[in-house]
């Protein structure tokens, strides 16, 4: 039994996911700012994080990577595609607006590049290559569990956005058409920012797939 808690932090009020299991161990989805809101929480839980996994580098995404890092001596998962994203700024958008600091990070310990089962202690997943909003994004899929983490891909009655560098809108479509509106409709989809919602209740109502 998995237990999925929703942190919403930075300056875009990304999602940051922390799933754990009965034995306190966790994994850490896409931690875009506020990391000392995150160790607290963290030690407050008095949770044993096992990795960072990223669903993309955007900045708003990575925001919070290095101190998590740097506190629990973990390692950090991303797509190979954006594996230079993390050390260079112009690339996971931070540059572009003056308000919001450079964000430069160390580069990925464990770059992911088929899709493929992957097994971090106990935690089980099936990864999938969902591009479109970036060239790297992935998809965890937690079969058993019945939920997906999804990034910046699916939303609550919308979708990713393709306008900014690498982004592709028929990718994206095709991305959504074939990797998630094909997994049970009864999984719960955690996206990067917004409410949860579910495979079902986006094949009825989102607008942006209806009819594609």
């Amino acid at each position: 039994m998995l237990n999925v808690r929703t942190y919403t932090l930075g300056y875009i009020q990304t999602n940051c996911y922390i799933v754990s299991n009965t034995t306190k161990q966790c994994l850490i989805f896409d931690p875009g700012g506020e990391g000392e809101k995150i160790i607290s929480e963290l030690h407050r839980l008095k949770m044993k994080p096992l990795a960072i996994l990223l669903t993309h580098a955007h900045f708003d995404h990575i925001g919070a990577v290095e101190q998590l890092r740097e506190s629990f001596d973990i390692p950090v998962y991303i797509h190979t595609a954006e594996k230079k994203w993390l050390v260079d700024p112009v690339k996971n958008g931070s540059s572009k607006y003056a308000e919001i600091p450079s964000v430069i990070c160390k580069e990925a310990d464990v770059l992911l590049n088929n899709e493929q089962e992957l097994k971090i202690g106990e935690f089980h997943m099936v990864l999938l290559h969902t591009p479109g909003h970036s060239p790297g994004s992935i998809t965890y899929y937690f079969k058993q569990e019945d939920f997906a983490i999804v990034g910046d891909t699916l939303f609550q009655k919308s979708i990713g956005r393709t306008d900014l560098p690498g982004g592709n809108q028929n990718e994206l479509m095709k991305a959504i058409h074939t990797k998630l509106l094909t997994l049970p409709e009864t999984t719960l989809v955690y996206p990067g920012h917004g409410s949860s919602t579910t495979i079902e209740a986006e094949m009825e109502s989102n607008p942006f797939l209806n009819g594609f």
